[in-house]
């Protein structure tokens, strides 16, 4: 079971909107608005990407 994900905490320190975020994943605004509150579990190569994006690990955008 996931835990509540850091994704909206990590994007707002960067200044990154939504949409913007949305952009450089390659996903619509709508899967990131999901993402953050936690009505849908990223795939593998979604929380990659995000986790590239961001220069951190994927444990640290979705913990367990």
């Amino acid at each position: 079971m996931l835990t509540k994900n850091k994704l909206k905490e990590y994007r707002e320190k960067r200044g990154i909107s939504q949409e913007k975020l949305a952009a450089l994943a390659e996903v619509t605004r709508q899967t990131i608005i999901s993402v953050e509150g936690g009505r849908y579990m990223p795939s593998l190569e979604l929380a990659l990407k995000l986790s590239r994006i961001f220069s951190c690990k994927v444990e640290d955008l979705f913990g367990i």
